[in-house]
């Protein structure tokens, strides 16, 4: 008989006695793979929809945006040739005012007939959207998202003014079929008839708004050739084309980093199911003994006792993969309708292989990775030597095939990862973490052993602290177990909730002393004057910046498409402002080359951030071509400047010279540093004289960039909450297999006097200072991550937040605890005298 069979026989013989022993290992399999399938689930249901209903999220079959400025003769006629319909959409703030009454920042779209091209708008009370927009008795209407209407203390038939203009709301906007398109706006949506805003003084020269064509396109058309036709048609306009193969880039591009970065934050999980893997297959290996003895003794080889045990994990582990596949599946199908009410987005869920293959190559490689070790210990023990239980006395690093194979496993277990997530960087800085954590947990367990030994003497007289000790830092003691695994998941949470308390905590620390508390956009170039006068003369003003402001496209670099030269960068992707300036203004640090000079009329000139440039890879002498309102502008590349984003403040990333701008139309924007009590009559000053200018209030701006972060910590919580929970699986885990030698420690105190309370008690108190222990550990690794992203990926100070601080060493210490009581009884209630005689 070949050795493959004897050992598929043999396997299959102690599988059918079930999977006692295995059941944390199976547990740990589940999990795992439950949690990523899970997470891969949700990311590929909301791909589909998005790519499903890219039509509607868009509004049309395509989007042609321009940057300020409405399509011209020529542009419109291509629009109106290519496409069976075109819609017509402006898009910028405004502050919504009642009269005698509040005001509120609002995200203006005004629109034509046309709109919506597809889907339909909803509003409260029911009615086309528009008859709503005509209005009543010669005012024009409007709707306004129910949150700005609460804010505003109106209803339906208030007279709202925006701009220079009344309007009347006629309802409120329940629905906005391409609202998943608008990205990050600061205040709640108004739509509004573009032809209504005549005379409000929102949509003049230079003011700052997007207009977005959406093209309902003849039916079969090939979106890529007419995206093609349009850029070599339309191609000094400056547009930003979009269709519905990626009705919302953004969601999508943001839906799958998250889902990546929470996958990677879910092999934290795998990680510690691994270990709690190994330590189950120890501990089964450990009771079988005698079994793979007795094997040995009748001829087994080394190959086949390894055969036989790694078949049997194959088979368990193929067990675990179905069911975590089902589970991490079947979850977010059956809760979908739950899901997609939360989800601002369509989602179509449904089994996806993608991630269900993405989630078994994890976790099959996981197994391996862990299982190989243990295996190979029990191979090469003599069988003589297993009858004294010499299995735990093996050395610890097995033969070199199989530390290369396991090196092997690691580097494809990166390999898929990085190909999965589609980040390098995050991927190696993920598992970087990942082995540096467990290598300071595996050297903190052996140092907590140390420490209980040392620390032993100290407890005389103290009968139940001495106990604990000694089950520390004695032989066949689960501190190493206790601390892997409880230490990585408490370690994650330590991160995250140090992370987000530092984001929050440096938005309150900076925002008094840096941040302005006002921008002030489009102000006309007569209206600069009156504003600066009644600033300055404002005693709680303390500093004030005013530039023009304009908006354009880096189109080219060096005669080459942006994209080509800088890829991804930010700066590329969309428009950026842009000012001018004669003299070197002031508080602006030239880092590098040579500012133009006062007076300077010569060819185009710029300035660039010398970080974003470093970052870009461009260098002095290089051209920058820009689209300003639709004409290219290239300008050579003269200076670096040294722009700090973080302060909340005033920051281009391109300065050109005076001339090069002037004449094109054009704002002013200005930013207000003043005193709490002055910014209410600075705002309604302002609003008041000037009803176009739009006032940002940087607090209301900053709290929405809060609940963004609050949101994202939350999903990464919820990432490491499962890895806590494998960990308590592991944790149990190692209770269950020390159950043991527990007992017959308990029956040794029994038989010399020792109460059940008293030996309940130094169970009880091992079990929270092992905990308590792992959770200070956890907390010192979770504190120096916090720091890492803070400083390093954040760019922000680092305090540490003791509050997330004393939970963790508390919560360490409670689940440690509800562990070690949960197989307490046993060993307590154990009668010394069977013990004993099991024992010899």
């Amino acid at each position: 008989m070949s050795t493959l069979r004897l050992a598929a026989k043999l396997a299959s013989r102690e599988l059918r006695g079930g999977l006692r022993g295995f059941r944390i290992f199976l547990a740990c399999v589940i999990l795992g793979v439950a949690a990523i399938a899970a997470v891969g689930t949700v990311r590929e249901s909301i791909a589909t929809g998005l790519s499903q209903e890219g039509a509607r999220l868009l509004g049309g079959d395509a989007e042609i945006e321009l940057t300020y400025r409405f399509a011209n003769d020529t542009e419109r006629a291509w629009m109106e040739q290519t496409a069976t319909r075109v819609s017509e959409i402006a898009d910028f703030r405004s502050m919504a005012t009642v009269p005698d009454g509040p005001r509120g920042l609002t995200q203006v779209k005004a629109v034509d007939d046309a709109y919506p091209l597809v889907g339909t708008v909803t509003l409260d009370p029911p009615m086309p959207l528009a008859e709503a927009l005509a209005g009543q008795n010669d005012t024009p209407g409007l709707v306004m998202h129910p949150l700005l209407i609460e804010r505003l203390e109106i209803a339906p038939g208030a007279t709202v003014r925006l701009g220079t203009k009344d309007f009347r709301l006629m309802a409120a906007l329940e629905t906005e079929p391409d609202n998943a398109t608008a990205g990050f706006g600061l205040g709640p949506r108004t739509i509004v008839a573009t032809d209504a805003l005549q005379g409000s003084g929102l949509l003049e020269p230079g003011s700052l708004y997007s207009t977005k064509y959406r093209l309902d396109l003849p039916p079969g058309t090939a979106l890529p050739a007419v995206e093609a036709e349009a850029k070599d048609v339309l191609a000094d306009s400056g547009l930003r084309w979009r269709d519905a193969r990626n009705g919302a880039p953004g969601v999508a591009e943001f839906v799958q980093r998250l889902g990546a970065f929470l996958v990677l934050v879910g092999l934290s999980g795998l990680a510690v199911g691994g270990v709690g893997i190994s330590a189950a297959l120890r501990a089964y290996l450990a009771g079988k003994t005698q079994t793979i003895a007795t094997l040995r003794t009748l001829g087994a080889g080394q190959s086949t006792i390894f055969l036989t045990y790694f078949l049997q994990v194959g088979a368990l582990a193929a067990l675990g993969l179905i069911l975590g596949l089902a589970l991490g599946v079947g979850v977010p199908v059956l809760l979908s309708p739950l899901i997609e009410a939360q989800l601002p987005v369509p989602a179509v869920f449904a089994p996806y292989p993608a991630p269900m293959i993405e989630a078994a190559i994890y976790s099959i490689l996981t197994v391996l990775i862990f299982t190989l070790w243990p295996l190979a210990r029990a191979k090469d023990v003599r069988a003589a030597a297993l009858y004294r239980d010499a299995l735990a006395r093996a050395r610890a690093l097995p033969s070199w095939p199989f530390v290369g194979a396991t090196l092997a496993l690691l580097g494809i277990l990166l390999v898929a990862a990085a190909s999965f997530s589609g980040n390098l960087e995050l991927t190696l800085w993920t598992a970087g973490g990942i082995l540096g954590a467990l290598l300071i947990l595996a050297l903190a367990g052996l140092g907590i052993q140390a420490a209980a030994r040392a620390l032993r003497p100290a407890a005389r007289g103290r009968p139940a602290l001495g106990w604990a000790l000694a089950a520390i830092g004695g032989p066949g003691s689960t501190a190493g177990p206790v601390v892997l695994s409880l230490g990585l998941g408490l370690s994650v949470l330590a991160a995250v909730g140090q992370i987000d308390q530092n984001l929050r905590g440096a938005i309150a620390r900076d925002l008094p002393d840096q941040a302005p508390s006002f921008f002030f956009v489009d102000i006309q170039k007569d209206q600069i004057g009156p504003v600066l006068e009644r600033l300055e003369t404002d005693p709680g003003v303390s500093r004030i910046d005013q530039a023009p402001m304009l908006r354009g496209i880096i189109s080219r670099i060096n005669g080459q498409p942006a994209s080509e030269v800088a890829g991804e960068h930010w700066v590329v992707q969309g428009d950026r402002g842009i000012t001018y300036a004669d003299a070197v203004p002031s508080r602006t640090t030239i880092v590098d080359g040579n500012w133009w000079g006062e007076g300077y009329e010569g060819d185009p000139q710029v300035s660039f951030a010398a970080e974003e440039a470093a970052e870009m890879g461009l260098k002095l002498g290089d051209e920058i071509t820009v689209n300003i309102l639709g004409r290219d502008i290239t300008a050579t590349l003269t200076s670096f400047r040294e722009v700090d984003f973080s302060t909340a403040g005033m920051g281009f990333v391109m300065v050109m010279n005076q001339a090069a701008l002037e004449a094109a139309p054009h704002t002013f924007i200005a930013t207000v540093y003043a005193d709490a009590d002055a910014e209410g009559a600075i705002f309604r000053d302002l609003s008041d004289s000037y009803p176009n200018i739009t006032a940002i209030r940087v607090r209301d701006a900053i709290d929405q960039v809060s609940d963004l972060l609050a949101g994202l910590a939350s999903a990464t919580a919820w990432g490491a909450a499962a890895t806590l929970l494998t960990g308590f699986l592991v944790l149990i885990g190692a209770a269950a297999a020390d159950q043991r030698s527990r007992s017959y420690e308990a029956a040794i105190l029994k038989t010399l006097g020792a109460t059940r309370a008293r030996i309940l008690a130094g169970l009880t108190l091992r079990s929270a200072l092992l905990g308590m222990a792992a959770g200070v550990v956890a907390l010192g690794a979770g504190i120096a991550g916090g720091w890492a992203v803070s400083h390093y990926v954040m760019d922000t100070g680092f305090e540490i937040a003791w509050g997330p601080a004393v939970l963790i060493v508390a919560g360490g210490a409670v689940i440690s605890l509800l562990a070690g009581l949960a197989f307490a009884l046993g060993p307590v209630s154990a009668k010394p005298a069977r013990v004993l005689r099991a024992q010899d």
